[in-house]
């Protein structure tokens, strides 16, 4: 017996989430990549607090999604998992870019680009992939890819802040985990970072993110 794993190209079809109405008021738009387990229609409604006339939020779909407990009731999704994970990582790239080309933002001056928990991974990959010129990166909760370096960030203008967010109280971040984030954020930004920690645990942070957005 031979046994091959071979590829195939085909078009597929996901949803995204956005929230308020993008207007010549808009001031900031946000572009906001959710955590494992959530549904974009949901994990948006965090950001119900910020001024509608002034910011506009789009929420990706992570598109492989699952039943979250066993009375198949509530689903969830996820962005990639350890299983083929450069590959997925290709076409999880490719949808987010689909999303940025549809909503006409290729050159927005006011993009905010946000992960959250599983949601950094995809969100600095994107932004580093497709040189996505944002006026601010949010790294919220979450894990930042060991194989980006310095260097695929520095088309980045000067006035761009990366934020590192997490709190004291997060189940999923040890102490030891936060030190090596904290690292791994100030080699790959330097002067660009700047880093909140709360008291909180893994769960997005509006009221720190309306305190930030005062500095774009």
């Amino acid at each position: 017996m031979s046994y091959k794993e071979k590829e195939v190209s085909y078009v597929s079809h996901n949803t995204y989430s956005t929230l308020n109405t993008l207007t010549k008021k808009t001031k900031n738009v946000w572009f906001v990549c959710h955590g494992m387990g959530y549904l974009s229609r949901y994990f948006i409604k965090y950001f119900d607090d910020l001024n509608p006339d002034e910011n506009y939020i789009i929420a990706p779909q992570a598109p492989s999604k699952y039943y979250q407990w066993k009375d198949f009731k509530h689903v969830g999704a996820s962005w990639l998992t350890k299983e083929n994970t450069a590959f997925e990582t290709k076409n999880v790239l490719s949808y987010l870019e689909s999303v940025l080309k549809q909503e006409q933002l290729e050159n927005s001056s006011n993009l905010i680009v946000l992960g959250f928990s599983q949601g950094v991974s995809v969100a600095m990959r994107w932004v580093a992939h497709y040189k996505i010129n944002c006026k601010a990166l949010i790294m919220h909760s979450g894990g930042i890819p060991k194989e980006l370096r310095k260097e695929d960030f520095e088309f980045l203008d000067l006035k761009v802040k990366a934020y590192l967010i997490y709190g004291t109280e997060d189940e999923f971040i040890t102490e030891e985990r936060a030190k090596t984030e904290r690292d791994t954020a100030n080699a790959l930004f330097e002067d660009k970072l700047v880093i909140n920690s709360f008291e909180g645990v893994h769960e997005v942070n509006i009221q720190l993110l309306k305190v930030i957005s005062k500095d774009f």
